[in-house]
């Protein structure tokens, strides 16, 4: 439509003057094609302010323009105390559990152990809530090693009388230790170090299940060959006890020693670490060759443990979204998992003398290897492998005190709710 066309609604609006409010009064109007002119606008706005939701009174009579409040008909009581309110917080559920698996047999199980340990079991993200503790506390593993390998001063410090003695080393960790399980290292299989027989091996485990009644962890060379006949050959002479044989790795599928491996320790009663580093696609794929040959319900797995400094927080975010997927339904992932916090030494921050800045080196290493614990009991780890009696004693102090919080002492203040 052209400005010819348009209706020329001035000389309306002049007819209607100062009437035209009371005409359009309680009506809804459209106008179309309309400009307006203004010159100024001034906003009213009570001092103040108005709260949401608040509905003006009516006019107060008396002198005034008609529809202008009085300043203190707008004024609202200040509040003397603050809103009371009560904060209630309810678990997380998830729709699945954490397998639970059992390492160790007790004589009336077809072993020899005094006793068995359970891990697994999480039905929640670990100490998110009072109520959804733990279902088990943290097992502790320490380890031993067949053969001399270089240590830090600091570790070796305890070791002197042990150190060429692998059952005397473990039966130390279990009585002055408190060990709830011991790692056997069978490093001298190694074709490159001494190249020992699986047989010789062998008979290096049988000693220290004589030695000590906790169960055992049976630690290969990394070798993908000589570790499959190694723990062939340990899986058959100690039938029924249910060591874990830690690891199978995606190395044995290449070598195609993986299945050999998994029928043995399957047919004796043993259960399995499956080994990746760092990344879940790898960890899901493996378990997946896993589980052609052997049950999911003993298998654990080892992410890969990173020092402080060198990635921890990397290795915490890969067990926590493995725990988190396990529980979420993913049974590729819904494993018990095990870290071992002794590749905190394998930080130099941890045992070299940096100068008095530093710190001591005696402390400074379990003081490594026990941030290292203790940042991925917070991602739900369930097995640590550990070798410093310091940092044995912290982490099993402070996971203690996370799971049964001690009540409080006389005079001792609450933080969390106190009053200010």
């Amino acid at each position: 439509m052209s400005d010819q066309d348009r209706p020329d609604i001035s000389s309306l609006i002049r007819l209607l003057g100062p009437g035209i409010a009371e005409l359009l009064s309680g009506k809804q109007v459209e106008l179309e094609h309309v400009e307006l002119e203004i010159g100024e606008l001034e906003l009213f706005i009570p001092v103040g302010g108005v709260p949401a939701g608040y509905s003006a009174p009516a006019p107060i009579p008396g002198p005034g323009p008609a529809g202008i409040f009085h300043e203190e008909s707008l004024r609202r009581k200040r509040p003397e105390d603050l809103i009371s309110e009560v904060f209630h917080t309810e678990p997380e559920m998830f729709p699945s559990v954490i397998r639970e698996v059992t390492l160790g047999a007790t004589r009336s199980e077809g072993g020899t152990r005094g006793s068995t340990v359970t891990v697994g079991g999480s039905v929640s993200v670990p100490f998110t809530h009072p109520k959804m503790p733990p279902l088990h506390p943290p097992v502790i593993s320490l380890d031993v090693f067949d053969t001399r390998v270089p240590m830090p001063k600091a570790l070796k410090s305890h070791l002197d009388e042990v150190i060429d003695d692998p059952a005397a080393w473990a039966r130390m960790n279990v009585e002055q230790y408190g060990a709830d399980m011991v790692t056997v290292h069978l490093l001298s299989t190694d074709p490159l170090i001494q190249d020992r027989s699986p047989r010789e091996a062998s008979k290096t485990v049988e000693d220290v299940l004589q030695a000590v009644d906790v169960p055992l962890i049976i630690g290969g060379c990394g070798d993908p060959v000589k570790d499959a006949e190694t723990f062939r050959e340990i899986a058959a002479m100690a039938e029924g006890e249910r060591l874990l044989l830690n690891s199978v790795t995606s190395d044995m599928a290449d070598a195609k020693t993986l299945e050999p491996v998994c029928r043995a320790a399957d047919k004796h009663g043993h259960c399995l670490l499956a080994f990746t580093g760092l990344d879940l696609n790898s960890a899901k794929e493996l378990n997946r060759r896993i589980y052609q040959y052997f049950p999911p319900e003993r298998l654990l797995m080892d992410l890969t443990t990173v020092a402080l400094g060198y990635g921890l927080e990397y290795s915490f975010s890969i067990h926590e979204r493995a725990r988190i997927a396990g529980l979420m339904g993913d049974k590729e992932l819904m494993h018990p998992t095990i870290s071992a916090c002794t590749n905190a030494w394998s930080a130099r921050e941890a045992w070299m003398d940096l100068g008095p800045a530093f710190g001591k080196n005696d402390l400074r290493g379990p003081l490594w290897e026990t941030i290292g614990g203790l940042t991925l009991l917070l991602a739900g780890v369930d097995l640590f492998l550990m070798m410093h009696p310091l940092a044995v004693s912290t982490l099993r102090d402070i996971a203690g005190r996370l799971i049964q919080p001690a009540k409080l002492k006389p005079g001792q203040a609450d933080w969390a709710n106190i009053k200010i």
